[in-house]
């Protein structure tokens, strides 16, 4: 029985970022896979009444908000740690968590990333270039942004990886499979590097949208009953 679970569908970088830091912390977890366009309905509705993911269950605590879900995790498994000793580091690091989901995703992500991506490969839909367009001024200030505060520093915290690295990745990641990638990093260029070292962690390596949706199908098989591929 694993300790963890993490109820999401595969592609949510929310869910890749608390997966990413349960593999950081080499923690016992599985993945409850949600079929697609289920986030709305009554079952998932009743452990997450905003119908958002993903869901975290420890034994009979359920959690859910990506920010809450990671401090958690690295309160209950505190080595390695993934917040810095240094008060400043820390505050450093909750800014970037924020400026995730108020900046980066809002308008921006959930724009740019989801009619580049999820739309046109996930939905068959074509993509709205207008929509894209108007949301690139923001995308601008919030790559030049994070450009800014992570400066020469190895990682966000400061020498060492910290949950604002872990929550941030999994969102460059999609736009870096993107044609605005290039502009957004053009004079942003630590950016990139700082992604390709996320990228080579075992914690990333292991909860690509592929390896996900591998377990994700196994996941859906089994509840359903029906033989799995090898």
């Amino acid at each position: 029985m694993s300790e963890f679970v993490v109820h999401a569908t595969p592609g949510s970088p929310y869910a890749r970022a608390t997966m990413a830091a349960l593999e950081e912390k080499r923690a016992n977890w599985r993945l409850a896979a949600l079929k697609p366009g289920t986030s709305r309905q009554p079952e998932h509705l009743g452990r997450h009444p905003f119908g958002r993911m993903p869901v975290l269950d420890h034994g009979d605590f359920r959690l859910y908000e990506t920010q809450a879900i990671l401090r958690y995790l690295d309160r209950v498994l505190p080595q390695p740690a993934l917040t810095p000793a240094d008060p400043k580091a820390v505050a450093r690091m909750d800014q970037v968590m924020n400026i995730v989901d108020w900046y980066l995703f809002q308008g921006c992500g959930n724009i740019i990333t989801f009619q580049r991506i999820v739309r046109p490969k996930l939905l068959g839909q074509p993509t709205d270039e207008a929509a894209i367009l108007e949301a690139m001024p923001r995308g601008r200030v919030v790559f030049g942004e994070l450009s800014r505060l992570l400066g020469d520093a190895d990682c966000f915290g400061g020498d060492s990886i910290s949950l604002a690295d872990v929550m941030v990745a999994p969102h460059l990641d999609f736009f870096a499979q993107t044609p605005e990638w290039r502009e957004l990093t053009d004079n942003n260029a630590n950016l990139g590097p700082w992604l390709a070292r996320m990228e080579d962690r075992r914690s990333f390596r292991l909860t690509t949208w592929a390896r996900v949706a591998d377990m994700a199908a196994r996941a859906i098989s089994e509840h359903d009953g029906r033989p799995i591929a090898s």
